[in-house]
């Protein structure tokens, strides 16, 4: 079948199954966006810009675990995917990215919007390319698709010039390569593991974001409860074990639980499933722990490359536990659990429910949604908040920026999510600082009637740096107050969103549920007060026992 460029590339979509792709049109991907204007089973969402087209892909790829794609036009417009695609790239998170160049025939020219993005991107991406050549178009989209879900999942971008969309090529439908989940460690290492596990009297479980990414849930909790250990999770494994878990001791790292943080210092055996040591997880890498380490990752580069592990071993953690548990012997912890248990007593998780804080609304987001909502977030104190007292039930549940920690995120990955996942309720939490920054995006949202919920909380500061100054900085509080004239409920409702301010904890309530029963997206500013703190908290570069809260203040 003769088919031009632009009707090949979304021929290719189609073949990977493709029903949705985020986006901004320009100059040089018009032909595309014109085959686009042709193709009924490929919904495309105008997003308000380029970096939103970005985050909503991700958003979708975290809720659905599919493909996430974007679509950008040359130049300015390719560069806005940048911080979008880097978020993407510190998370392992599924994204194709399709930009469209100059012709061949302008590149390296300076002509006007060339921009050399295969090139910009490369060190954030898994893969980028430029197609020059329509005899290498359609594998090349079906090369990124495969290369982003495959493995050590991530984002790739295809650059394509202009002339390569119009001019006429054969085409030919192929069906998508099967992706197999690798499982490189041996049967001798899997045994050795085993015999580690079997041995343990106080194994401590540690809970990533490769667990996530191919949704381990059951087979982790089936872990849990084969050997009987307690078990954290970092930010990107929330939900793979359920927040109400018993066994479950909370997040780990700097606004980890002091339980986790502690616990970890006494375990015998970490099992480390799908994380790859995060400076905001282990602090300081020489005082994190004194146990042996077992690692199961899927990516031979995060071995030993922070934290010296005792045995490795490499492959999707879903098949590899499918592999180990049948070798683990079942047993009781009874003294390890009263241990943790002890320890979760002693520092539990306290804050003021009364009045309108951020713990306060997160919980009451948790309590009329039953833990069953996806939760995105942006990124500072609302972002730990959440983290810490929303109980999530299930992976794909909390979506949010972990490794690069990308302020204005949150919202355009909410559309993502939403559009993903229609039929779940979707809230992003956001905070005043980061609201500003992707608010443009709730034109996205009414255009589109996208029935997400914002609630924004407003404590008129940057939050988590001004936590940062007043503890560190004796209170220099530079450039952190943004006590201003904006008004996000006339801003909210100019976009196209109705709004709501409270004040109290009853005003939120009443507010989220007229939300919830509404069916329409709705906007919620919570003004809280500017001094609120996350805690517990480790200082930058301390060990995790060295863990605080308010309490060790006093």
């Amino acid at each position: 079948m003769l088919l031009n460029g632009s009707q090949i590339v979304l021929e290719c979509l189609k073949e990977q199954g493709v029903d949705t792709v985020f986006g901004y049109p320009g100059g040089t991907i018009l032909n595309i966006y014109d085959a686009l204007y042709k193709t009924p089973e490929i919904k495309h969402v105008l997003t308000s810009h380029e970096q939103g087209a970005a985050h909503a892909a991700d958003g979708y790829a975290r809720a659905t675990g599919k493909v996430g794609v974007c679509f950008a036009t040359s130049g300015p417009g390719a560069t806005n995917l940048v911080t979008g695609i880097a978020t993407a790239y510190m998370d392992s998170i599924p994204v194709v990215a399709i930009t469209a160049n100059v012709g061949k025939n302008l590149l390296g020219k300076d002509s006007f919007q060339e921009v050399d993005i295969a090139g910009v991107s490369m060190p954030i991406t898994k893969h980028s390319m430029i197609i020059k050549d329509i005899s290498e178009l359609a594998d090349s989209i079906r090369k990124a698709f495969k290369i982003a879900n495959s493995g050590r999942k991530g984002p790739v971008l295809v650059d394509i010039t202009k002339n390569v969309t119009a001019q006429t090529y054969e085409y030919e439908y192929k069906k998508p390569e099967e992706i197999v989940p690798e499982v490189k460690a041996g049967d001798e290492e899997i045994k050795k593991a085993a015999e580690m596990i079997n041995k343990a009297k106080k194994p401590f479980i540690f809970v990533g974001g490769g667990c996530t990414a191919v949704k381990a849930d059951s087979e982790v909790r089936a872990l849990t409860e084969l050997i009987d250990a307690p078990v954290c999770d970092s930010l990107m494994g929330k939900g793979v074990v359920k927040g109400t878990d018993p066994r479950y001791t909370g997040m780990l790292g700097m606004h980890g639980t002091k339980a986790s943080n502690l616990g970890m210092y006494k375990c015998d055996l970490l099992i480390v499933l799908g994380a790859r040591f995060s400076d905001r997880c282990v602090g300081n890498t020489r005082a994190f722990t004194k146990a042996k380490i077992i690692q199961i990752d899927i990516d031979n580069a995060e071995i030993n490359k922070n934290v010296k592990v005792d045995l490795s071993l490499i492959g999707d953690v879903k098949e590899v536990l499918k592999k180990l548990m049948p070798l683990i012997e079942k047993k009781q912890n009874p003294e390890w659990i009263k241990e943790m248990e002890a320890l979760k007593n002693e520092h539990p998780m306290t804050y003021d429910m009364d009045s309108l804080t951020g713990p306060a609304v997160v919980n009451e987001i948790y309590e009329a949604t039953k833990g069953k909502a996806i939760i995105t977030t942006d990124v500072g104190q609302h972002q730990m908040w959440t983290a810490q007292y929303y109980k999530f039930d299930e992976s794909r549940h909390l979506i949010t920026s972990g490794g690069l920690g990308t302020m204005g995120y949150g919202l355009g990955a909410a559309i993502g999510a939403k559009i993903g996942r229609p039929e779940e309720i979707v809230v992003n939490v956001t905070g005043d600082g980061c609201f500003r920054m992707n608010l443009n995006e709730l034109a996205t949202v009414s255009r589109e009637n996208v029935p997400l919920i914002e609630v924004i909380l407003n404590n008129k500061v940057l939050g988590m740096v001004r936590q940062w100054q007043t503890l560190f900085y004796e209170q220099r509080y530079s450039n952190t107050i943004l006590d201003d004239k904006v008004d996000f409920v006339k801003v909210s409702e100019g976009l196209g969103v109705k709004a709501v301010r409270v004040n109290t904890v009853e005003e939120f309530r009443k507010a989220f549920k007229e939300a919830l029963d509404s069916k329409e997206p709705r906007t919620i500013e919570c003004c809280i007060e500017k001094d609120d703190k996350v805690f517990p908290m480790i200082p930058a570069g301390g060990a995790n026992t060295e863990v605080f809260d308010a309490s060790d203040l006093k």
